[in-house]
This record gives structure tokens, sequence and C-alpha cells, in this order.
């Protein structure tokens, strides 16, 4: 499919991102599609036009452009109504996409869990819905009336309306289901139970490269937006021997459609849930402050507060990207930085230092103390050893005196495990 994208520059608009940055991404989206694109096109825009988005003479220009390329799909890189969505398509005679589409069709693409597709067909359907008004040429028709009334009945627009509808009813009631079976795996996991370290971060900022490297797992690591979508969870172990969960997480992104933050919360749940929160930074991205500004506004939006956020690592990835004096300046602000790490999920550089900071970060609380076990608690014991608390051991004749080193949680734990 020959596609052209548009980066629309608001002349008139202050502090706007930088418009060559912003169509690289969209260019990076589009070729998450694989799709062919032939042409990439900044547009100087002083004003949005209500019906077109563009004014009359850019439509008509760009119009010719676009028939003398061959175009088949139209991406415009910021967000569209209904009705200009419907105007530009029928002038352009070429399928049109925003930015929300442009995302949505991705995350269809990637989803593979059934929790995933059932998440972005959900966030779909009601995209669509706002965009039956694309179609009004069939939608203004009126279907017969039914009942006693009789009279001119729906017309299709209601008729489509309505099936959407119900199909967003049946998909919401087959997302509690799988909702309550992921709450009861998180159940089991706290029962377990291991501390959670979720990774978080902008989309493409290599989450997935240091996932693989401390697991040793084969999640889809690729230089590519949105190559994660499916939450995946690996157990892996501290330097101490102690062991902790991974999570690896879909990624954010600048004007993540709404749909999508409502659609996935349950996937980011997980984060919510997290007992550490890696952030994930590729540092030698030109907007890499704007990326860490991003990920901090959606996880607010997803209800992680500023206390939770005090206890986030920040990781600040693909070092060897950096030129010599880039790398001289971003260690100095990083030992600066409390909690901060500079890292190559590539080189591996960084990494053992990441993984003493998560067993810092969690040892925090950590006290030392002695424990008197019966002989007959022999499950308690296994799961005080498999969890690395027990420093040494003296065994009596009815009992076990095992000093126990552990935090406020793992003491908790404990607690109410022997309680039951």
């Amino acid at each position: 499919m020959r596609t052209c994208i548009l980066q629309p520059n608001l002349t008139n608009s202050a502090g706007q991102r930088d418009t060559g940055d912003a169509l690289a991404e969209a260019l990076s989206l589009v070729e998450a599609l694989d799709v062919e694109v032939v042409e990439t096109r900044q547009v100087n825009l002083p004003k949005v036009n209500a019906g077109q988005y563009f004014g009359s003479g850019k439509v008509k220009e760009l119009s010719a452009d676009l028939k003398s390329l061959d175009i088949d799909l139209v991406v415009l890189n910021g967000g569209l109504s209904p009705i200009q969505q419907r105007n530009l398509e029928r002038t352009w005679q070429v399928k049109v996409l925003d930015r929300t589409g442009l995302i949505l069709e991705i995350f269809g693409k990637r989803a593979r869990t059934r929790e995933g597709v059932l998440q972005v067909d959900l966030a779909h359907l009601t995209y669509q819905r706002s965009r039956l008004v694309r179609s009004w040429t069939h939608l203004e028709r009126q279907r017969g009336g039914g009942g006693f009334m009789g009279g001119p009945g729906e017309t299709q627009i209601e008729s489509d309306r309505r099936g959407i509808d119900n199909a967003i009813i049946r998909l919401k009631r087959q997302l509690e289901k799988v909702v309550k079976t992921r709450e009861l795996h998180r159940a089991s996991r706290k029962k377990i139970p291991y501390p959670i370290v979720a990774l978080v971060g902008y989309t493409n900022a290599g989450k997935s490269s240091i996932f693989n490297k401390l697991t040793g797992a084969h999640v889809l690591e690729k230089d590519m937006v949105f190559a994660t979508l499916d939450p995946t969870m690996r157990a892996i172990e501290l330097p101490s021997g102690r062991r902790v969960i991974l999570s690896d997480t879909v990624g954010f992104i600048s004007d993540l459609p709404t749909q999508l933050v409502a659609a996935f919360r349950a996937t980011l749940e997980e984060v919510l849930d997290a007992d550490i929160l890696l952030h994930v930074r590729d540092i030698s991205h030109p907007e890499t402050d704007f990326q860490a500004r991003n990920v901090k506004a959606v996880l607010s939006e997803l209800g992680v507060s500023d206390d939770a956020r005090s206890d986030m690592i920040h990781v600040w990835n693909k070092a060897d990207l950096l030129t010599e004096t880039e790398f001289s300046t971003r260690v100095t602000h990083a030992e600066r930085q409390d909690r901060t790490l500079l890292t190559s999920a590539k080189t591996s550089d960084g990494l053992d230092e990441l993984l003493l900071q998560i067993e810092t970060s969690l040892s925090g609380d950590t006290t030392t103390e002695v424990c008197d076990l019966p002989a007959a608690e022999g499950k308690l014991r296994a799961w005080l050893y498999s969890h690395n608390l027990v420093v040494s051991e003296e065994q009596h004749e009815d009992f076990g005196r095992l000093t126990l080193r552990w935090n406020t949680a793992e003491k908790q734990k404990f607690e109410a495990l022997r309680s039951q």
C-alpha cells in the first residue's frame, strides 16, 4: 500500500513539539505496519480548518500531489474529527488515518494474548462508533418501522451504532472474565510471594532488550515502536540469591489514544502492583526529556502517585549510541541524580549495577530477627529457604532456631502464611 505521511506544522502554535522529530516518530509508527512509505511531508498550517483540517487551497494542492504519486493511504500525524476524515477521504479518494487510528491499527496487528486482542477490539469499536458519520451516504437511509406503531423506523446510522454498542457490551463482559482470571493470578503470586519489578517507559526505549538480558527470555526485541504489547513476566535472581518477578509492559507514546489508556488499564495494573518501577529511557534520543515527561503523565493518568514514583529507578539506556562527549556529560549528570543508572542493553554495561540497585531498594527496611519453628512446620521452613531469608539455623530437639533477614513486607507475608 503506497503511503504518504503528513506532519502538520501549526505555525501560530507556541510550545509545540519539533515537527522534524514528530515526523520521524510518525514514520517509525507507519513502518510498523509494513506499508510502503513513498512520501513524507511537513505541511505549514496557520490554523486548523473545521471541515477539512487544511485550507481549501492546501487540500487541492495535496490532492494533485497524492494523485500523481498514486497514493493509497494518507497518514496525518494529528487528530482528525470524523467530519474532517470523511471530507478528506472524499476529496482525495484515498484512505485517511489520523494518529489515533494509526496506533490502533498497530495494536490490532501486534496483540497476541486473548486479553490483548479483546482490549484492542474494544478500543477499535469505541473509535469506530464516533466515526459512523464517515459512511453518511448509506447511514442516512431509513429502515422500515417495526412494532405496533410502524412509522419510518430507525435510520441506518442508529442501527449501526446499536450494533457496535451491543458488540462493545459483549467485549466488556468477556474482558471482565479475563480480568478476574488475572486477579486470581496476581493473588497466587502474592501467596508465593516475590516482589514485582516492572519495566515502564516510552516505546522503543529498550525495555524488552533489558528484560531479555536479565531473564534470558526471548521476548521480541526490535528497533520498532510497540514491539511489546502483551505483558510478559519472568522470575530473576538478584546477586544475593533473592528472587523477584520482572514484568515487561507495553511502551507509552505521546498522544496515546484515550481508548487505549482505558482498554489497557488491566494490562498496566502490573505497574500499579509493582514494588519497584524501572523507568527505561532511550538516553540517546533527541527527545528523551519530552518522552520522559510523557511517561510521567501517562503514569499519573493510570493512578501512580508521586509517592509511588519516589521508588522509581531511572534507567538511562542505549548509552552505546552516545558520542564520547555526550557519554561523559550523561555520566556526570547521572551521578548527580538519585537512583539513576546509565546502561546499554546491547553491551550489558550497567546491568549488574541495576540488579544491585534493585536489591538495595527492596532491602531498605531489612532487619535481622530470630524465629523458632517447630519441627512440624516443614512447609514454612521451606518457604523461608526458598526466599533466601535464612541467615543461619540451629537445630534443637523439637524445633529449629532460624536467624532471618527480611523486610516488613516479607515478614507480614510469612506471618500470614503461619496463621493459616
